[in-house]
């Protein structure tokens, strides 16, 4: 799984799609609809765009942890 970090939080690329996949024709927009099942199936909780595709992630959560001495 691929680790990326946007706006200082960490998230696992489930999987990347072209924007184009989710268009009914090569000339329109993504179907919004057609992005949200996509995340649904996927189990993705976060989308990030890029200028070609769409990235389905998983957050990953911060650690909170005690120095021990």
């Amino acid at each position: 799984m691929t680790i990326i970090k946007h706006n200082d939080k960490a998230f696992g690329v489930l999987r990347q799609v072209p924007m184009h996949h989710f268009a009914e024709r090569l000339d329109t927009q993504p179907n919004g609809e057609y992005v949200n099942m996509f995340k649904q199936w996927c189990g993705a909780d976060t989308i990030i765009q890029s200028e070609t595709h769409f990235m389905f992630c998983e957050t990953i959560p911060d650690v909170e942890f005690e120095n021990v001495d």
